[in-house]
């Protein structure tokens, strides 16, 4: 069953950053972080409180 489209969008859903830092005893960790994008937080809003199926696709560098 397909019920009505509520949400279309393309693009980064999470920002991923790393870096390396150095501890007081000399040893090195990698610290990652991640920051939701607009397209994460507008589809968010979108299915907010609704029974949803997600389906995605991974676009391709020239699309």
């Amino acid at each position: 069953m397909r019920g009505k489209e509520i949400f279309s969008g393309e693009g980064v859903f999470v920002e991923f950053k790393e870096r390396e830092v150095e501890l007081e005893n000399g040893h090195k960790l990698k610290h990652r972080s991640e920051e939701p994008t607009e397209l994460w937080w507008k589809l968010k809003e979108a299915i907010k409180g609704k029974k949803v199926r997600i389906v995605a696709y991974e676009a391709g560098e020239g699309e």
